[in-house]
């Protein structure tokens, strides 16, 4: 038995060992230095390994990413797809995506593997062709998430993964005091996932919370 304190200041947590279990290359730490010097909190790098696992599981070749930053969680997604595979990431903030564009190119990946679009998700999705995409990832306005889902879903070809990023921020679902709109769109997130048996869903505790799903049928 370890003689080491729970309270000892030596004492690894889990978080922080997941987060350190796999070193990230430099272009991604830089990527992320830059999201913190814009003032936006980047998928931690546990979340970022999930996304990849997320990726590699159902071998993906087409993802949808809303939601750019400066392309930590892109990376993550790159890394876990096929070769050829193709990222389609919308954010609102055109110079994030030159931020993303230039990591992404620094991890050797070619510009032709994402297509950066730079717009408002709700806009630019419906645009997007029914059923051919594997993966679908938001971390955006928390208050579009219901949205978000109906798009996800439309999107997403049968055997296809939803992720929604951010869902346990600031006990956001967990707090039934929380009305506010962001707090109100989540629950009602988590309320739509949970009653349609069209998703098989279930909510995580990695990074600030997420809700995943794999689409096994479509109305």
């Amino acid at each position: 038995m370890s003689s080491t304190s729970p309270n000892s200041p030596s004492t690894v947590t889990f978080a922080q060992f997941a987060d350190s279990w796999i070193p990230e290359p430099e272009p991604v730490e830089a990527a992320r230095e830059r999201a913190r010097e814009f003032g936006i909190s980047p998928a931690s790098p546990a979340t970022g390994r999930f996304l990849t696992f997320l990726a590699a599981s159902v071998q993906a070749q087409t993802v949808v990413e809303v939601g750019t930053g400066t392309g930590v969680s892109g990376a993550a997604l790159l890394e876990g797809m096929t070769p050829g595979g193709v990222l389609t990431s919308i954010d609102t903030e055109a110079e994030y995506q030159r931020h993303a564009r230039e990591a992404l190119v620094s991890l050797g990946h070619e510009p032709s593997r994402a297509r950066l679009i730079a717009g408002r998700a709700l806009d630019v999705l419906p645009r997007m062709s029914d059923g051919a995409y594997d993966v679908v990832v938001v971390d955006a306005d928390r208050g579009e998430y219901p949205a978000m889902l109906d798009q996800a879903k439309r999107l997403l070809r049968i055997g296809g993964v939803v992720a929604f990023l951010g869902i346990g921020e600031d006990d956001m679902v967990a707090d039934p005091a929380r009305r506010d709109v962001e707090a109100m769109a989540v629950k009602e997130l988590a309320e739509l996932m949970r009653r349609d048996a069209d998703w098989a869903a279930t909510p995580l505790a990695e990074g600030n919370g997420m809700l995943v799903a794999c689409l096994r049928r479509r109305d």
